[in-house]
């Protein structure tokens, strides 16, 4: 069993406050298409989507990045077409707020996906070289498969995004997928 994590493809990682840009503007199509795939198969979809409070001087990004996706802005919406597909999928989208990098820190995110059988793990959003690296992380130590969609990733750092996926290959031994075919595919 597979299952898809959309990681904090949101207005503030694409557009906003701590924005990726380009890069991840034009994974939208990309990110929108297989979130569609993967819930109109059936198999279980997760937005894990970053979660902050205003103000909260106890976070340890607070030191690190400017306030992002914070509760109730629009910054913490999903960014354009996905929000649609959202929609149309919500009785079989699973929303999964998080407060940290991974999306295995501090939720339920495990015991979701081993209550469902789920062994292999679709990785797409942004960044690739902070929130999808530190759920592949620990998605690898947690024993699941991972595979991450390279046409369906980005980050505001170019140098950051091919050092992971080159993590993802070389030290979690992770398919990277584009096109849904892995690189000795193409």
């Amino acid at each position: 069993m597979k299952a898809l994590i959309v990681i904090d493809y949101t207005v503030d990682f694409v557009v906003g406050k701590l924005s990726c840009g380009d890069p991840a503007i034009a994974i939208e199509d990309r990110i929108c298409q297989l979130t569609k795939q993967f819930a109109e198969a059936g198999d279980e979809v997760v937005m894990a989507v970053d979660l902050h409070e205003a103000d909260d001087r106890y976070h340890p990004e607070t030191a690190l990045f400017p306030p992002h996706n914070i509760r109730g802005t629009e910054g913490r919406e999903l960014y354009g077409k996905l929000s649609e597909v959202y929609k149309q999928h919500k009785d079989t989208i699973y929303w999964m707020d998080k407060t940290r990098y991974s999306a295995f820190c501090g939720t339920d995110l495990e015991l979701r996906l081993r209550a469902r059988g789920i062994t292999e793990l679709h990785l797409i959003g942004v960044c690739t070289d902070i929130c999808v690296l530190h759920t592949a992380v620990d998605a690898y130590n947690k024993g699941f498969v991972v595979k991450v969609h390279e046409d369906a990733v980005a980050s505001f750092n170019p140098a950051g995004h091919e050092w992971a996926l080159g993590h993802f290959r070389g030290c979690l031994g992770a398919e990277v997928l584009r096109n849904g075919r892995a690189d000795d595919e193409l």
